[in-house]
Order: C-alpha cells, then structure tokens, then sequence
C-alpha cells in the first residue's frame, strides 16, 4: 500500500510556515483545542467565502487570527459589522478568557489558491454539475493565471450517484512532488451529497520558490 505525505507538511520550515505560531509549554494541549474550535468555527461560518488560509498567532496578551480571503467584503460587512459580530461569537467560544483580536486579508491571487478551488469545486458538485464539466472548467481557469504552472485534481466517491465509487483525476501542467523547492499549495475538501460524499483533492503548483524571490 502506497504511503503520500502531504506536500504542505514536507515542506514546513522550508518554503511554507506554521499556521499556528505559538510556544505553548506546559499549555500546549489547551491551546491546540483552542485553535481548532476557532478554525472549525470559522470554516463553517464563513464556507462559500473564499477562505484561503487562517493564520493563528498568540502573544502574551492576546490571540491574533488573520483571515485570508478571496472575498473580504463577504467576512467585513458594512461598516465592519460582520467582523464585529464575528469576534464577539470567537470571545465566547473561548469564554472571553483571551482577548481577541480579528483581521481580514485579501488573497491577491484566489486562481492559485487550492482551498479557494476546492471551495469552488465543492459547491458546484453539491449543486449536481456534472464532475467533468466542473474538472476541465476549473483547470482551464486556474491554468490561464500566469501565477500558476500546473494543477491536478482528484475526485473521489459515487461521482454523479453512481453506484460504485470511483476515483478520477485530471491534470495539465507540471506538478513537481518531489521537489522541495517547488511552491505546491494543496488541500482537501468534502462535497456533502444526497448520495453521499465525494472528496476533493487539489494541487497547485507555483514554481520554484528561487525563481519568485529572483522575480521579485
């Protein structure tokens, strides 16, 4: 049986960072059920939203959440009143014990986000389109950013409510796995479906991270 790594996890300390950034010593257990109370809080409250990442840092004082997005003014709202309205339900899901402090970032680039992507494709399978439509759609999409040098997808589960689950991937691009210098976003997601579920899978290769700091 094959055994794959994440490419996110081979490349920590490398090209990619925590998306927690903490010490927490003798605190650690609470602050890892702290962090992943507020992420699957904020997935499910903000799905359809174009989430890219959610970035958790923790100074003495205070808990700071950055939220990056490919559709702020979603999360914002007018005047502020959606962020507002979000710290306050975050401040009793951790009892007001930390104060909290909430910021909204846009993704410049959402065609080269994978989580962006998957959302995307999550959404539209739970809407009954045709998974291949939706495979080469994306892919065409995605490929016509310059920012992005390859994608693959895999869909897996009872695509289209077949009776047998299946797995089916489609790619274009070079996608180089192996290569720790390589940028590769990639992430997972679940479409939920009246005949089940159906995982998603994405990868998106941004090219070698020497070629962007020379190009940068």
């Amino acid at each position: 049986m094959g055994q794959k790594a994440s490419p996110v996890s081979m490349r920590l300390g490398i090209n990619r960072d925590w998306s927690s950034r903490w010490f927490g010593g003798a605190k650690y257990p609470q602050f890892l059920k702290d962090d992943l109370a507020i992420r699957e809080f904020l997935l499910k409250r903000l799905k359809n939203m174009g989430v890219d990442s959610i970035l958790i840092e923790r100074g003495n004082n205070a808990i700071r959440v950055t939220i990056h997005s490919a559709r702020p003014g979603l999360i914002i709202g007018r005047g502020g009143t959606g962020i507002q309205e979000l710290n306050q339900k975050l401040g009793k899901l951790l009892k007001f014990k930390t104060p909290l402090q909430l910021e909204v970032q846009e993704v410049k680039n959402p065609d080269g986000s994978a989580a962006v992507i998957a959302e995307h494709i999550v959404d539209q399978i739970e809407r009954r389109t045709p998974y291949r439509r939706i495979m080469k759609m994306t892919i065409q999409k995605v490929m016509a950013s310059r920012a992005v040098k390859g994608v693959k997808l895999q869909l897996s589960g009872r695509l289209d409510g077949a009776e047998i689950a299946r797995v089916e991937h489609m790619e274009e691009g070079s996608l180089p796995l192996q290569t720790l210098r390589a940028d590769v976003d990639f992430v997972r997601a679940t479409a939920h479906t009246t005949y089940g579920t159906v995982g998603v899978k994405v990868w998106v290769y941004k090219g070698e991270v020497f070629e962007n700091e020379k190009n940068a």
